[in-house]
């Protein structure tokens, strides 16, 4: 078997660092007449900004330097960041330095005095990860006072400095106190009565500690960022680097909110009323700028960011808030006053919509913004029951379709990342649509939908089944990496296959799911940050939903222990906006290992897991102090929520696993004893009581055995 190992990103250590102390500063630029040694990492294995980099994320760098330390030396570091913060902890001679600098793109010089008392008749330095987001270096210089008048020229690669790196050391635990909850398991019943039921409720109670630190991380991350709001509004930034002083539509409301909103929702319901709601009341009055379109305030001008309106922009805003952020809340929540949001939005798109096409007014010609209101309208169709929305929907599905924009004949790039997938699955959704209200509408696209999706799989994918980043359908020709959202991509071919029941679809996805284990560990995609591992760990686990393949489901949960492992000790992740996709993932997985199962009030000690095993749902639940609430079931939120006609696979979406139906009447079994509910009583809570320490088993059934 070939192996291919990529890089990933871990953080190691619970113990948090002062920031840069004082006597380090950043400079524009390094004295090179200074130098009396150094090393350039042009070999090394990343690049960034033209530069080639070693990153410490992946290896500690460890440097012999031939020149006795002597007062007055200093470290001369050349350190990139992403907009964001970087730390390592630099090592010399046994005397460590915690070093943290950045919130600029690009490459600076860090300057760092080395200590004066240093002993030996050489340097021997290590540069090796932090606590928080890893350092990454393009080259290392020791600078003296006089310089070294005998050195070659700074141009060679390398003067007195042996470069050797190793692995990075393994991660350390950041919630340390809580890897005792999350680790141990309870001792096994060496006598079981039923071995088969005891594996089950083991197997429950082991994905119950899965469950339990996922809603954790994902509590966490919402202290984390509610830390950095603006004070004076309320509202989250954009991001903590160059972005931190506004709070934008396609990134603060898009893709971080929502999901502090959804987190609050499990695990702490008066913070999601509270002051979560008013942020949404604050964003609506401050950030509306047509009709109730949003575009970006800053907290310093306590105003607009762009003094001169851009529809274009607003437009964008408008659209990613709706899909990615607003609809998903929507398909947990039903009606609230986030879909109240959603729907308006929606209408304002549309009233603004300033393009002219044979086809009707549509708001834009952005191929990702296109995608976005395919999606949004589609469902925001079902949710209303408003035929209108269909009809602005069908409008870009004809422009893309039926005229000569057609993503695979007309286009020579078609983008399979975050950025393309959107109109590829955005056209399924509306095929779902139109199969059901204008038969006539599903004739006309699926010839066209067909074209495409077939042309994808001939030249878009790997010897796996995985996708790459772009194709150009009209040559053949492809990018070498592959993107993070092929599961996204995939989504469309399996809503085409329950459509018109097209297999090769089907196989194509099974193949992927299939490759993964073993294959593809850590950030194998061309999204390297967390947010490449949420997209892919989610295009698995809403396609293992349908498709349950075991090797798939190990993947899930090697690729999420990853994540996790990037998240720092307050609760951040990497302090940009894609911070809430961690969270998004993060439930989607807690609700695979509890299938779907939730509990109200949730406190951090409550552990509650589930298997599904032949119509049968094994329930282990556990606390460390006494504990009464309700263990509530989850609905068919497709059905009751959200009105769709039928369960397709969609971005963003959280699947369902096991759902109290209406109509229906269900067995719960507590060892010998056992009542039977209706899914309406179900759905409203069963009433549960803990004792600390002692683990309570439940069997959920559905009377008829159906389920």
């Amino acid at each position: 078997m070939r192996f291919i190992i990529c890089r990933f990103a871990v953080v190691v250590s619970a113990v948090v660092f002062a920031a840069v102390a004082a006597e380090h500063q950043l400079r524009e630029s390094v004295d090179g007449a200074a130098a009396i040694a150094w090393v350039r990492f042009s070999d090394g294995p990343e690049a960034f900004e033209g530069k080639q980099y070693r990153w410490l994320g992946n290896e500690s760098v460890e440097f012999q330097i031939d020149v006795a330390p002597k007062a007055g030396h200093s470290l001369e570091l050349l350190w990139g960041a992403k907009s964001d913060t970087r730390t390592a902890t630099l090592k010399v001679n046994g005397r460590e330095v915690p070093l943290s600098a950045g919130g600029y793109k690009g490459w600076r010089w860090l300057t760092v005095p080395l200590p004066v008392d240093v002993k030996g008749e050489r340097y021997d330095i290590v540069l090796s990860r932090s606590f928080g987001t890893a350092a990454f270096l393009g080259e290392v210089r020791l600078a003296a006072a006089g310089g070294d008048p005998n050195r070659p020229a700074l141009a060679e690669p390398a003067y007195r400095i042996v470069v050797k790196t190793l692995p990075a050391a393994p991660a350390g635990p950041v919630f340390a106190e809580m890897r005792k909850i999350w680790d141990q398991a309870p001792p096994a019943n060496s006598t079981p009565a039923d071995a088969k039921a005891e594996s089950l409720f083991q197997l429950a109670e082991k994905n119950a500690r899965l469950a339990n630190e996922a809603l954790y991380r994902c509590r966490r991350y919402v202290d984390g960022w509610l830390a950095h709001a603006d004070p004076v509004s309320g509202l989250i930034p954009r991001n903590f680097g160059d972005s931190r002083d506004y709070w934008n539509g396609r990134d603060s409301a898009a893709d971080n909110y929502p999901f502090m909103v959804l987190t609050a929702d499990l695990t702490d319901r008066p913070l999601k009323d509270g002051r979560l709601l008013e942020m949404l009341r604050t964003e609506q009055r401050l950030t509306s700028r047509i009709d109730r379109l949003p575009d970006d305030y800053s907290f310093s001008k306590k105003g607009w960011r762009r003094e001169k309106l851009d529809l274009d922009a607003i437009m964008f805003d408008a659209s990613e808030y709706v899909k990615d952020g607003l609809v998903p809340l929507t398909e947990w929540l039903g009606a609230s006053p986030w879909s109240q949001r959603m729907v308006g939005i929606t209408d304002d798109i549309w009233k603004n919509a300033p393009i002219d096409t044979s086809y009707g007014r549509i708001p834009t010609l952005n191929f990702e913004v296109c995608g976005d209101l395919l999606q949004a309208n589609a469902r925001v169709y079902w949710f209303t029951g408003d035929r209108k929305y269909l009809d602005q929907a069908i409008r870009l599905s004809d422009y893309f379709l039926l005229g000569s924009h057609h993503p695979t004949r007309d286009m020579t790039h078609l983008g399979l990342m975050d950025h393309g997938c959107e109109v590829i699955n955005g056209l399924t959704e509306v095929y779902v649509a139109v199969s059901h209200a204008m038969p006539e509408k599903k004739k006309a696209y699926e010839k066209p939908l067909h074209e495409m999706f077939d042309r994808i799989l001939e030249i878009g994918r790997n010897e796996h089944g995985l996708l790459y980043t772009s194709i150009n359908p009209r040559t053949g020709a492809h990018g070498n990496v592959l993107c993070d959202t092929w599961g996204y991509d995939y989504d469309g071919f399996y809503t085409m296959y329950l459509v018109d029941g097209t297999e090769s679809y089907r196989e194509a996805i099974r193949k992927a799911l299939s490759n993964l284990k073993g294959n593809y560990v850590g950030a194998c995609w061309a999204d390297k940050t967390a947010d490449g591992f949420a997209d892919s760990i989610e295009g698995a686990i809403n396609l293992c939903n349908r498709e349950p393949i075991a090797t798939a489901a190990d993947w899930i949960d090697s690729q999420t222990r990853l994540m996790w492992n990037i998240q720092k000790a307050d609760g951040v992740i990497e302090g940009w906006h894609g911070d809430g996709n961690f969270a998004r993932t993060s439930i989607m997985y807690a609700l695979m290992k509890t299938a779907g199962l939730t509990v109200q009030p949730w406190r951090e000690d409550v552990r509650f897991g589930a298997v599904q095993e032949g119509g049968k749902l094994y329930v282990s639940l556990t606390s460390d102090k006494p504990w009464a609430g309700k263990l509530v079931p989850d609905k068919q939120r497709h059905k009751l929520n959200m009105k769709l006609p039928m369960d397709y696979p969609r971005i963003n979406q959280f699947p369902e696993w096991f759902t109290a139906k209406p109509g229906q009447s269900y067995a719960v079994r507590t060892g010998s004893s056992s009542a039977t509910h209706t899914a309406e009583v179900l759905l409203e809570g069963l009433p549960v009581s803990l004792k600390p320490g002692q683990e309570l088993r439940l069997v959920i059934e559905a009377v008829d055995g159906r389920q």
